[in-house]
């Protein structure tokens, strides 16, 4: 993750859990069903599970919740000693990314995240997809619920729809990040050798949930 993205995280630390609440009426949509998203995502893991962007400790409740012992991933000091300050000490959250993170000395079986798989471009995705697919068995998980698009023209309509209704900061959001579409994501996850369906839950926010072969 770039610095930009870092220093933006750092800065929305203290409003994070009231933004994906839906308080925030420009980001409200793609905050739609959170906390479904959030449960659905929990509900398909099991055993031990990687959680990259841990932010400030949402979906790592409800992991532990459901008794799975979760390794955390967080690059931001500021949401890691929230996410410390909500969870206490139950699961160890280290300084990392999707790229260069502390891999635990345990055989992972799920790889969770939401809405940060989009900091990376393309090519760095797809570089994730296949440093993944060199320690995951047959039969683990990916679960990465995020913002992206049927097709290129359902992301530009997007844009063009957040301008109309005077929405800039997040049509800034959608041109700055590295959202990306279907397609690609399903080409370069069965590339890897995973069988890969999308659910939706929102206009943005899609569950990409990949079993290894």
């Amino acid at each position: 993750m770039g610095r930009e993205f870092l220093d933006i995280f750092e800065g929305w630390a203290e409003q994070y859990d009231s933004s994906v609440s839906g308080q925030d009426e420009e980001y409200k949509e793609v905050f739609e069903q959170y906390e479904a998203i959030l449960q659905d995502t929990a509900k398909l893991a099991f055993g031990n599970v990687l959680e990259f962007g841990t932010g400030t400790g949402n979906l790592t409740m409800k992991l532990l919740n459901n008794n799975l012992n979760i390794y955390g991933i967080e690059p931001s000091k500021p949401m890691r000693d929230l996410a410390i300050e909500k969870l206490g000490n139950r699961i160890p959250i280290k300084d990392g990314d999707f790229l260069q993170f502390p891999k635990p000395d345990v055989q992972i079986d799920s790889i969770v995240s939401t809405y940060a798989f989009h900091h990376l471009t393309d090519i760095e995705k797809e570089e994730a997809v296949e440093k993944y697919s060199k320690f995951l068995q047959s039969g683990s998980k990916i679960l990465f619920a995020d913002t992206m698009f049927e097709n290129e023209k359902s992301y530009i309509d997007t844009i063009k729809h957040a301008k109309q209704r005077g929405f800039h900061n997040l049509a800034e959001d959608l041109q700055r990040e590295y959202y990306t579409t279907i397609p690609v994501l399903r080409n370069m996850f069965e590339k890897h050798g995973f069988d890969v369906t999308f659910t939706r839950y929102n206009h943005f926010v899609w569950l990409l949930n990949a079993t290894k072969k």
